[in-house]
């Protein structure tokens, strides 16, 4: 790979952070290890690194809060490693802002499969083909996978970039939580009430501007600009 991807990993077990940072630098990655959630929720707050891998039980943070508070100023790609593999704790790491759940024990083909496929989606280079959408004050650099409202980045998490480039595409057509969902996730295991906690993240981060219409029942309507 050209460029070396510094990989985070946060786990309170000594020994399954050694298997995990073995599997990922055989691949060519470079790697960060935290021993707790306090340790983890600083190095992303640093920024300086590429998808972090989170235990969710941890001592000082459990992985959720770190994801939690990661969010509110990191879109960086996050993976959850978990022995816990219910739904309930899929659900909650997906809607707190995580984007993909592993759970334990998995292979090494799934773990390096999954980081891949986040950092190609996070890693968007800007082309002279790039696919700029306008909408109001807004700006969606589709393969930069960036939003600007003027001037100003929106830091926007992968899950609430795809639902912000499906509304966009479709204004004025409603698009159903089962179509949102299909856009967002490519999987079939999340609540269509996840969708309901993203929405409401995108309206609190881009504004008022941004005129998404709710219909109960159905899903959800990005109105035309002179609406």
């Amino acid at each position: 790979m050209s460029h070396k991807y510094k990989i985070l990993i946060a786990d309170d077990e000594a020994g399954e952070r050694y298997l995990v940072s073995q599997y990922l630098l055989k691949e060519g990655y470079e790697v960060i290890e935290a021993s707790d959630g306090a340790q983890a929720l600083g190095v992303i707050e640093k920024g300086n690194i590429d998808l972090a891998l989170i235990d969710i039980m941890m001592p000082a943070l459990d992985g959720f809060e770190v994801v939690r508070t990661a969010r509110r100023s990191s879109s960086v790609p996050i993976i959850f490693i978990s022995a816990k593999g219910e739904e309930i704790s899929r659900v909650t790491g997906l809607e707190l802002g995580a984007d993909d759940y592993i759970t334990k024990p998995f292979s090494t083909n799934e773990l390096v499969a999954r980081v891949r496929a986040q950092l190609r989606r996070s890693q968007g280079l800007l082309t002279e083909t790039e696919e700029v959408l306008s909408y109001g004050p807004y700006k969606v650099l589709k393969e930069q996978r960036r939003c600007y409202k003027g001037e100003n980045l929106i830091e926007l998490t992968r899950r609430e970039f795809d639902l912000l480039i499906t509304l966009v595409q479709n204004i004025g057509r409603v698009r159903s939580r089962e179509q949102l969902l299909l856009a967002a996730w490519e999987d079939d295991y999340i609540s269509p009430k996840t969708i309901d906690v993203h929405i409401a993240s995108l309206r609190r981060k881009l504004g008022e501007e941004l005129k998404i219409s709710s219909l109960r029942g159905v899903g959800y309507r990005l109105e035309p600009e002179n609406v």
